[in-house]
C-alpha cells in the first residue's frame, strides 16, 4: 500500500436553513463571520447569538442527566456521615483532568477522597478488579467513576456482590445493556433528556458537582465560604479539548471560560507545565498539542497518577519537578513513537495492497502507550481506517483510528465475535483481543469496510471555508475571526484559499520548514509552511493556488500577520 494520493479541496457547506446574509447587521460581525457560523452548523440567528455569546449562565441544568438523582442522593448521604468516597479515572487527559476535579471539589464539600488511575500496561482500560477490592480494602465501599464504566459489566457486578456502591459517570457509547450499578450517568444514553450530547468525562464530571452543589445548598450543609466551582473551569477546558469531543454548546461555554482561567495560571501545576512547555499565550491549540500530550505522557509510559498529583498540588516546589519529568516522558514517547510509525509504514508499503480498505497490524515490539498516536499519523497518511495493536504473551492491547463516514465503534460491534472487550467513538476506539484471532478480526474489519465505505469515502478531502484575494487578508480580518475561537472538533479554525497567486523569497527553516511571501496585484503576506521544506520546487516559477489559515506572530509587543499554509497546487484557474 502506497500512501494516499487522492486529495481535494472542498468547500465547507453552509447550513441549508441559514440566512446568514441576513445577519451581520443583527449580530454586529462581518458578513464572513456569519458565513462561517453557517458552515459550522448554525442554522438561526438565536443559535448564532449564542455561539458568539457563549457563557455559564446557558448551561442546562444538570439534573436533567438520567441517573443524577440517584446519584445525588448517596453523594449526600455519603457527605452527611462523613464516609469516604474513592474516585476511579482513566488515564488519558479527559479521565486525569475528570480525577482531579471530582477530587478537588470533594474535598472542598468535606469529604475524605482517594483516587485510582489504572496503569495503562497493567491494568488496561477502566475499572478493574484489583481496583475495587483494593478499594474495599481500605474501608471505602462508594465509588465514583469519571471518564470510564459505561461498559464494565463484569467489574460492575463484582462492585455489587463485594457490596460496593458505584456511581458510574462516563461519556462513551454505551453498550445495549447497561453495567450493574446504582446510577449511570451519561449524556449518551438514549433516553437520557440532557439537551447537550456531546460531553467529555470531564464535562460529566464537572455537572454532577453542579448538581451535588445545588442540593448542598438546599441542605444548608455547603462549607463558609461555598465553594465557587468556576476555578475548576481550567480542568474542564484541559480534559475537553484533549478529548476531542465538538467545541459547541455547552463543550464551548465551559472550553470559553476555562482557557481563560487557565491563562491567569492560577493553577500551581498548569502554571509548571506551561512553564516546562515554553507556552506564550494558552489557546485550545495550546492546550491540545503542547499541554495535554505532556500529561498524557505519563500514562503511556508509566504512571498517569502523576498527572492527577500535578493538578491537585499546591506548591511550586513539588509541581515543577513533576512538570519536568512529564516534560522527559514526553520526549521518550515521541521517540518510541518514531520508531513504531517507522515499523509500521514499512509493514504497510511491503505487505499491504493499494486496494485493501482498512488497516490493521499487531507487533510485538510496539508499546501500547503510544499505537493511538501512531494510528492517527498512519489515517492521515493513507486515509484507511486503521486498527494498531500491541501484543504481549499472547494477548493484544488495540488502539483504532477512523475516517469521515466509518464509525468504528459500529464496525467494533460487527466484530465481537473475534474481540474479548472494545470500547470508544466513531473516530476512536479500543480493543483487547486475543493473540490468535488478530488474523480473523482483520479479515472481519475488512469486510465491514467492504461494506460500509465508497470510493469518495475514501478519499481525503480538505475543507475551505471561503475564497479570498490577499488584499482582503489583514490584522482587522484576523481579529474579526477570533470572535469564532475556542477552535477545535466542531469548530475549526477558518481555513481559505487565494489562487493565482506567485512565491517570492523561498527558504528553508530547521531544514523542514517553508518559509515565502505571497504575492498578488501588488500584495505581498508573508507565509510558514510547517513540514514543507521538500516542496520548495513547487512554488518557484508557476501561479500556485494555496490552502490556508490566518495566523499572528507576536514578539516583543509587536503583532506580524502571516498565512499559515495547509496545502499547495499548481493554479489551474483565475480564481476570484
Amino acid at each position: 500500500m502506497h500512501p494516499s494520493q487522492q486529495r481535494s479541496w472542498q468547500e465547507r457547506q453552509s447550513s441549508e436553513t441559514a440566512d446568514w446574509r441576513q445577519w451581520s447587521e443583527r449580530l454586529g460581525c462581518a458578513p464572513l463571520v456569519c458565513q462561517l457560523l453557517s458552515q459550522r452548523g448554525i442554522s438561526t440567528l438565536a443559535e448564532a447569538q449564542a455561539f458568539l455569546t457563549a457563557s455559564l449562565s446557558q448551561l442546562p441544568d444538570p439534573m436533567t442527566l438520567r441517573g443524577m438523582d440517584s446519584a445525588i442522593d448517596r453523594l449526600v448521604q455519603a457527605i452527611d456521615t462523613g464516609e469516604p468516597i474513592a474516585v476511579h479515572g482513566d488515564y488519558d487527559v479527559d479521565g486525569i483532568s475528570g480525577t482531579a476535579l471530582l477530587t478537588q471539589c470533594l474535598r472542598w464539600f468535606g469529604v475524605k477522597v482517594s483516587y485510582h488511575i489504572p496503569l495503562r500496561m497493567r491494568d488496561g482500560y477502566g475499572l478493574s478488579e484489583m481496583a475495587l477490592r483494593r478499594t474495599l480494602e481500605q474501608g471505602i465501599r462508594l465509588v465514583l467513576t469519571v471518564d470510564c464504566g459505561i461498559s464494565a459489566h463484569a467489574e460492575a457486578q463484582l462492585a455489587a456482590d463485594l457490596g460496593m456502591d458505584l456511581i458510574i459517570t462516563d461519556h462513551h457509547q454505551p453498550p445495549k445493556t447497561l453495567p450493574v450499578a446504582l446510577s449511570c450517568i451519561n449524556p449518551e444514553l438514549p433516553d437520557c433528556p440532557y439537551p447537550d450530547k456531546r460531553l467529555s468525562g470531564v464535562g460529566v464530571a464537572f455537572m454532577v458537582m453542579i448538581a451535588l452543589r445545588a442540593r448542598l445548598r438546599e441542605k444548608g450543609n455547603l462549607p463558609d465560604p461555598e465553594p465557587d466551582l468556576r476555578y475548576v473551569l481550567d480542568l474542564v477546558a484541559l480534559g475537553t479539548v484533549a478529548d476531542l469531543v465538538p467545541l459547541q454548546g455547552v463543550n464551548r461555554a465551559l472550553v470559553a471560560s476555562g482557557l481563560r482561567l487557565m491563562a491567569q495560571q492560577p493553577r500551581v501545576g498548569l502554571a509548571a507545565l506551561i512553564k516546562v512547555a515554553e507556552v506564550r499565550a494558552v489557546t485550545a491549540g495550546v492546550v491540545g498539542y503542547q499541554l495535554a500530550p505532556r500529561l498524557n505522557a505519563a500514562g503511556r509510559l508509566e504512571d498517569a497518577t502523576l498527572g492527577v498529583d500535578l493538578l491537585l498540588d499546591e506548591a511550586c516546589q513539588t509541581a515543577v519537578p513533576i512538570a519536568e519529568q512529564l516534560n522527559q516522558f514526553n520526549q521518550q514517547r515521541r521517540q518510541i513513537e518514531q520508531q513504531v510509525l517507522d515499523q509500521a509504514i514499512e509493514r504497510i508499503e511491503r505487505d499491504l495492497a493499494d486496494d485493501a480498505l482498512t488497516i490493521v497490524l499487531a507487533d510485538e515490539r510496539w508499546h501500547a502507550g503510544v499505537i493511538g498516536i501512531v494510528a492517527s499519523r498512519l489515517v492521515e497518511r493513507y486515509h484507511r481506517p486503521t486498527v494498531l495493536i500491541a501484543l504481549e504473551s499472547g494477548q493484544g492491547k488495540g488502539s483504532a483510528r477512523s475516517i469521515k463516514g466509518f464509525h468504528l465503534y459500529q464496525a467494533f460491534e460487527a466484530c465481537t465475535e473475534s474481540l474479548l472487550a472494545f470500547g470508544g467513538h466513531e473516530f476512536a476506539a479500543g480493543l483487547s483481543i486475543d493473540a490468535t484471532q488478530v488474523t480473523r478480526f482483520a479479515e472481519q474489519f475488512e469486510g465491514y469496510a467492504q461494506r460500509h465505505l465508497d470510493s469518495d469515502m475514501l478519499c481525503s478531502v480538505r475543507e475551505y471555508d471561503a475564497e479570498l484575494i490577499l488584499e482582503e487578508i489583514d490584522e482587522e480580518l484576523y481579529d474579526e475571526l477570533q470572535s469564532l475561537a475556542p477552535f477545535g472538533m466542531g469548530n475549526p479554525e477558518p481555513v481559505f484559499v487565494v489562487r493565482q497567486v506567485h512565491v517570492q523569497r523561498p527558504s528553508c527553516v530547521a531544514k523542514k520548514h517553508l518559509r515565502f511571501s505571497l504575492q498578488q496585484d501588488g500584495y505581498s503576506v508573508p507565509c510558514i509552511a510547517f513540514g514543507m521544506a521538500q516542496r520548495q520546487d513547487e512554488v518557484v516559477g508557476n501561479p500556485i493556488d494555496v490552502l490556508f489559515q490566518i495566523g499572528m506572530n507576536t514578539w516583543r509587543g509587536q503583532r506580524t500577520l502571516q498565512l499559515v499554509v495547509k496545502d499547495i497546487v499548481p493554479s489551474q484557474g483565475k480564481g476570484l
